[in-house]
């Protein structure tokens, strides 16, 4: 089953992780992507430990998260030859993604009027740290400085601790964002019949993610704070240390507290506790009652409970518990790839899947590995010769 981008061309002047998520997502749903990498390579294929592979040729496994799915150039933009491949690769493609610092393509003399001379219909994906106007445009973007600033970080941990996500969340939205944006501008092409400019940043997209965080300040006029690991504002929603391993808890209504209560041995109609407003107000003595009952049995008989009772609850799983779960493998979230110098190697999978009414899915399409650096140079180079400027003939 061919997926839904399947006949698109994609090239990918991006490095690191936000644009290099939107373009794996890209691959991962049928288009063709060709990654031009400078010389040196991707910034991100000597990000580690950990390293794999041979000794004297070692894989950054942070490359490998985000590049599966893609065929790997190598260019000089500055010199005729790269320009020469990019300016091929332009007016051929759909869709080129880009992540520098704004004017560094223009300054290569590939900005957004000379790229629609090449091909009007070419959709563009730029993305940057800050955003691409403004005092503080020109700043690179990192993932852990978007973070705080973007104020993420001052929502994330402990009262007085501003802690990052543990992944690089804000390149991750950053990534996502523009590709929402790309798959719009797809569609409008359809109706205009030309391509368009799509523009996102680290910053545009984690302040984008703020939801009803961002409302208490723009319309309540409350600056929030971390509260750890407990929703600031619904009670008991959270994690609670059980007798032998820590539980999530959320209990989200009404009905399930009526539910949730006697099961801990509370009483639903204790005022303390008997709307979401006084449970927040009183959250630490709601919680520490309710890690009292907890106590008392082993956290799988908990969650036995909470199951059978219809209330939300799980577990805190490691990495390795994740990717050994059969859940996970059965929504096809763990994959297998063959590497020319690693073998079989499993990456995780994408997290969209379409079935077809005969029952098969882009799931079941085998997918191509994360790219040796400049592993694709002479077959893109020959296609590039071969065509006269159009689509792939084939």
């Amino acid at each position: 089953m061919p997926g839904p981008l399947d006949g698109l061309l994609v090239v990918d002047l991006t490095r690191a992780l936000a644009g290099p998520h939107a373009t794996m997502t890209m691959g991962d749903l049928g288009a063709r992507v060709i990654k031009v990498e400078p010389l040196g390579g991707d910034d991100s294929r000597g990000w580690g430990p950990p390293f794999v592979g041979p000794d004297d040729d070692p894989v950054s496994t942070y490359y490998l998260s985000c590049n599966r799915n893609k065929e790997s150039v190598t260019a000089d933009l500055r010199s005729e030859d790269g320009r020469g491949l990019l300016t091929g690769l332009v007016r051929r493609a759909d869709v080129l993604v880009e992540n520098y610092r704004p004017g560094v393509l223009d300054r290569l003399g590939f900005d957004v009027e000379a790229l629609h001379e090449l091909n009007p219909r070419l959709v563009i994906l730029s993305i940057t740290g800050f955003g691409h106007e403004g005092p503080e445009s020109a700043r690179p973007g990192y993932d852990q400085v978007a973070q705080g600033e973007a104020g993420l970080m001052s929502l994330t941990g402990q009262q007085g601790s501003p802690t990052r996500v543990g992944v690089p969340i804000a390149d991750l939205l950053a990534g996502l964002t523009g590709l929402i944006g790309v798959l719009s501008a797809l569609h409008e092409r359809e109706r205009t019949g030309r391509g368009t400019v799509v523009r996102t940043s680290l910053l545009a997209s984690v302040v984008g993610a703020h939801a009803f965080q961002g409302t208490r300040w723009t319309v309540a006029g409350e600056v929030p704070a971390p509260v750890g690991n407990h929703h600031p504002t619904i009670a008991p929603y959270g994690l609670f240390r059980g007798a032998d391993a820590l539980v999530q808890i959320c209990v989200g209504n009404a009905s399930q507290w009526q539910t949730f209560a006697p099961l801990v041995g509370l009483d639903p109609t204790d005022g303390r506790f008997a709307g979401n407003g006084a449970r927040v107000a009183h959250r630490d003595e709601l919680t520490g009652l309710i890690e009292e009952a907890l106590a008392g049995r082993p956290a799988q008989t908990w969650l036995d409970a909470f199951a059978a009772a219809g209330i939300p609850a799980g577990r805190v799983r490691t990495l390795d518990q994740v990717y050994d779960w059969e859940q996970t493998r059965l929504q096809n979230l763990v994959m297998h790839v063959e590497h020319p110098l690693l073998g079989d190697v499993m990456l995780p999978g994408s997290p969209l899947r379409f079935e077809a009414t005969d029952g098969s899915s882009t799931a079941d399409v085998p997918r191509g590995h994360p790219p040796m650096l400049g592993e694709h140079d002479d077959e893109v180079r020959a296609w590039l010769a071969q065509t006269d400027g159009g689509k792939d003939p084939s």
